[in-house]
């Protein structure tokens, strides 16, 4: 076990009572962006949005209003890149896969991280440009599109695993850890047990991680590392490579 991580809650400890996930945007669904009759029709995501990338803003912006923190994806990333990646020059390098309308990217970038948001939903994207326009967003597709590019982690947010096409899971795991420097972390957070169309679990996942190069570093039921139970219904899983 990672020395970082001592203290911090694994699988079989007690569960953290009262705390809710906070969710991320949007997921990057995983068929040909050359179709989009067809991705629309294969992939959940796309084939059950109905809101604008306003409309999907505007839950978010009024918490924020509020006076609540809506950036605790971005609060945890922040923290492992300053306590496992020891990185002699800033900024760090972060992807953003599955970035929706780039909630966390932005507050990331914000924070000085060097970002790449990638997403398949065009509306979703085309909110994510209005708000931050000289930040780096692709539309493509996660288990084929080369960004170029080594990060220090790769953030798979918002439930990205459980919409992602069904069958093109280990493509993407895969692909994600083409894309992660050496010693990198994936960091991939969703909801159990997972909707019809999918069959990814935890132990499913876990196998698919071990298949692509990675093994487990930390698990925790939310984003602000309550502990992890075997019976929660949200797991925010980070993995080594």
């Amino acid at each position: 076990m990672p020395a970082f991580f001592v203290g911090v809650s694994y699988a079989g400890m007690r569960r953290g009572r009262g705390i809710m996930p906070d969710l991320h945007e949007p997921p990057l669904g995983q068929i040909s962006t050359g179709d989009e009759r067809r991705s629309s029709q294969a992939n959940p995501w796309l084939a059950t949005r109905t809101r604008t990338g306003r409309e999907y803003d505007a839950p978010y912006e009024a918490r924020a209003a509020a006076g609540m923190d809506i950036h605790g994806e971005a609060n945890l990333i922040e923290t492992l890149l300053h306590t496992h990646i020891h990185q002699p020059k800033v900024p760090y390098r972060v992807l953003d896969a599955g970035c929706g309308t780039g909630r966390m990217a932005i507050e990331l970038a914000r924070r000085g991280v060097d970002i790449v948001g990638v997403d398949l939903d065009e509306v979703m994207l085309t909110q994510a440009r209005a708000k931050a326009p000289r930040l780096d967003w692709r539309l493509g597709d996660l288990s084929t599109i080369n960004i170029g590019q080594q990060f220090d982690i790769v953030v798979l947010a918002g439930n990205v695993m459980i919409y992602l096409t069904p069958g093109t899971e280990a493509a993407t795991l895969e692909n994600m850890v083409r894309h992660l420097k050496p010693g990198g972390l994936l960091v991939a957070a969703f909801e159990l047990p997972p909707p019809a169309w999918s069959t990814i679990t935890l132990e499913s996942y876990d196998r698919l991680a071990v298949t692509v190069g990675l093994t487990i570093a930390a698990r925790w039921s939310t984003w602000q590392q309550a502990p992890w139970h075997t019976n929660d219904t949200y797991a925010v899983s980070v993995h080594k490579k």
